[in-house]
């Protein structure tokens, strides 16, 4: 083999060297970004899946909450019939003393 063989076989040997990383490269990252997207899209279903559960627990809540307020209402109601007791009740203790210091005499002195 002469110099110029050997110079030629240099040549062609480190073109596909050269071409070979490149090809080896590209399929690598075709592969990484395959493998990735399916990665991403399993992420994505499970997190939906996790969304979706604490959907439920928040209507849950709702619902729960809803109760509360039906309650709060009541309680509502039973505290105004109770002001309108103590408002009655304060008018008959009114009455009541007046009638006594009447009867007894008390409003004389």
């Amino acid at each position: 083999m002469n110099d110029a063989q050997t110079w030629t076989v240099i040549g062609v040997v480190s073109a596909l060297l050269f071409s070979m990383i490149g090809v080896v490269s590209t399929l690598f990252v075709r592969i990484l970004r395959a493998e990735i997207g399916g990665l991403r899209g399993e992420m994505n279903a499970r997190f939906d899946a996790v969304d979706s559960r604490f959907d439920a627990v928040n209507s849950r809540f709702d619902a729960v909450n809803s109760r509360f307020e039906v309650v709060d209402s009541k309680f509502d109601a039973m505290n105004s019939r109770i002001d309108a007791m103590g408002v009655r009740i304060d008018g008959l203790d009114r009455d009541v003393q007046a009638l006594v210091k009447r009867i007894f005499g008390l409003d004389r002195e």
